[in-house]
């Protein structure tokens, strides 16, 4: 992989000019949501690929100065802005592997005795990140970290001093926020088992407990609770978070020090996520339903709602301001993202090429086995079926595929595909038993539901059934797998991106948080019940693949770990399956744009030479 060095203008305009409009919508340079520093809301970190690799960018909004942070050749995106402004925390792994040590750069850019990134957290090994809270101060902070060997384990890190282990359990845990005074520090954990549903702990600084939740305790139904946030005032002890006790995710506040619980009972239909405005009298309510969101100002005196208005679309990210507006990150199928204001205008447009817009979207509901399936259709502007289709799957599996802009199934779209995709069960967004039904049978389900959408797309005259991609990256990589050997007469291709291959050896090659993820979907290790890991993996059904096969994996994936993918290859050698495979130096997918656009290329090219047109 080459890392771009830019070019002049002249050369850009040219370039543009010759470039397809598939190519154009991942070259075009954006930005993700500025994140601003508590105490000094001038200054703001963001991520842009502007120099052709995704990476940290310091923003000055009083001069208006940005400035790269991070430089490494397959990018950054995980950093945190101290609420001081003066420090920026970035998280240093190895090529993808996302196993490494926080490092941190003040925010001016100026140099140390170490160079301009110094390790945040002197005396802390490697490990896998979870989660970072910094306190006021910018001197303390609190890291969660993750490993093979220790399971969970909170520290806290204070400048010139040894960090101090506060928590540690085999399970998976993570630091979830820090009190605005720097006291108490919210802990998600998942000490009962179930990686699914996480309870909480709050700590002093010390490691003592002050209060706990855990809604998993007690119920004949599991229930999960999510930290949103401490109230943004010293010496508040209320904690805003996430509760599934109506089957879908609330926000309520808990005031960690009497006990009390304020339930917000807010009448909407979806899912429901807030954060504080800075002065800690309102919530910005973020609403998910049906694959498409919106915004909210709830004051918590009058406890009114009102709308905050925003375009029709998806709000992928949102953040109060203290003059009390509101930015957010919106797009659309039809229109790319962008960084806009409730006080007017855009907040955050990047300069040069722009991306080309897209179709737009139609929803299609379709009967499946465990009730009405969610899906996205477009299409071609103006063609009609019935056309080669794509199905294209999404990861997680707890996400979803909404009303928002992606370049890759648009770039099917400019070749003439249609493109759908299925929000399965097991999907957020739909309520709790919807997220939680894929338990034990897991892939099994997903794929009955997309196996319903399939039938309709070739019944209402959508799609040619000769010409069906099954294709996805992550968990959508493990759905083509899976439905490539349990579906073999329905699909045509299958193109696979990261995907888990051979469950049983990807499970003894992951990080350990996935392991804990995957003996809660199916209820113990492979030790416990092969059975399961057995039904569940594409390996089983590797020698029943009639269609032909493309996978892309990269090298040093800690997620879909590599050794698994090269099971299923020789596999598919040993019997001559047609088949092709591109391995790539990253981890779990890419943050370099000439990297990605080669991947999309090598998938085109692989469809037309197999599909035909």
């Amino acid at each position: 992989m080459t890392e771009s060095t830019g070019s002049t203008s002249q050369e850009q305009q040219v370039r543009g000019e010759t470039m397809p409009d598939w190519e154009k919508r991942f070259r075009a340079p954006r930005v993700s949501l500025p994140d601003w520093a508590e105490d000094a809301p001038h200054r703001a970190l963001f991520v842009s690929n502007a120099t052709g690799t995704y990476e940290l960018y310091a923003w000055d909004r009083t001069t208006g100065e940005q400035r790269q942070v991070t430089d490494r050749p397959n990018g950054t995106t995980d950093g945190v802005l101290s609420p001081d402004g003066e420090w920026i925390w970035w998280f240093d792994d190895t090529d993808g592997d996302e196993f490494g040590i926080w490092r941190r750069q003040r925010f001016t850019g100026g140099g140390t005795a170490d160079g301009p990134d110094e390790p945040a957290a002197d005396g802390l090994e490697p490990s896998y990140p979870a989660g970072l809270a910094i306190g006021r101060d910018g001197g303390t902070a609190v890291v969660g970290r993750s490993t093979d060997e220790d399971g969970s384990t909170v520290h806290v890190v204070r400048a010139g001093q040894e960090p101090v282990e506060i928590y540690r359990h085999r399970e998976s845990a993570g630091v979830g926020d820090l009190s605005h005074d720097g006291s108490l520090i919210a802990v998600e954990h998942t000490e009962h088992g179930d990686a699914m549903h996480s309870a909480l702990r709050v700590l002093r600084l010390d490691g003592s407990t002050v209060a706990e939740l855990d809604d998993t305790k007690g119920g004949s139904v599991e229930l999960g609770l999510e930290v949103l946030g401490f109230a943004p005032v010293d010496g508040d002890t209320r904690l805003l978070i996430g509760h599934q006790r109506r089957g879908r995710w609330e926000p309520l506040v808990w005031d960690v020090a009497s006990g009390e619980e304020t339930d917000l009972a807010l009448e909407l239909p979806g899912d429901v996520g807030a954060e504080w405005y800075p002065d800690g009298s309102a919530l910005l309510v973020a609403h998910s339903f049906e694959a498409r969101s919106e915004l909210f100002r709830y004051d918590l005196a009058s406890r009114e709602l009102v709308r905050v208005p925003t375009p029709a679309g998806t709000v992928s990210g949102a953040t109060a301001r203290p003059d009390g507006s509101v930015e957010y990150l919106w797009s659309s199928a039809a229109e790319p993202s962008v960084v806009r204001s409730t006080s007017g205008g855009i907040v955050l447009d990047p300069p040069g090429m722009k991306s080309p817009g897209s179709v737009p979207v139609e929803d299609v509901w379709v009967e499946g086995p465990g009730g009405r399936v969610h899906a996205l259709v477009q299409r071609p502007a103006g063609a009609s079926g019935p056309l080669p289709t794509v199905f294209d799957i999404h990861g997680g599996p707890t996400w979803h595929d909404s009303d928002s802009f992606a370049a890759g199934p648009a770039a099917w779209l400019d070749h003439g595909y249609a493109v759908v995709r299925v929000n399965y069960r097991g999907s957020t967004g739909y309520g709790r038993e919807w997220t939680d039904a894929l338990k034990h049978r897991v892939g099994l389900i997903e794929l009955e539901d997309i196996a319903a959408v399939r039938e309709w797309a070739v019944s209402s005259g959508l799609a040619d059934p000769d010409r069906l991609i099954l294709t996805g990256g992550s968990w959508g990589g493990y759905l083509t797998l899976l439905g490539l050997g349990t579906q073999p007469d329905a699909w045509t291709i299958g193109i696979a991106a990261v995907p888990v291959a051979d469950y049983v050896t990807a499970y003894h090659d992951e990080m350990e948080a996935l392991k804990a993820m995957d003996r809660t979907l199916l209820g113990g290790t492979p030790e416990e019940v092969p059975e399961r890991f057995e039904a569940s993996s594409p390996l089983t059904y590797v020698d029943a693949v009639k269609a032909p096969v493309y996978i892309s994996a990269g090298v040093n994936d800690p997620r879909c770990p590599i050794r698994q993918v090269e099971n299923y290859v020789e596999r598919l050698t040993a019997r001559d399956a047609v088949h092709e495979v591109y391995r790539y130096d990253a981890g779990h997918g890419s943050l370099v744009v000439d990297e990605r656009i080669k991947q999309v290329r090598l998938e085109l090219e692989f469809a037309e030479r197999h599909l035909g047109r």
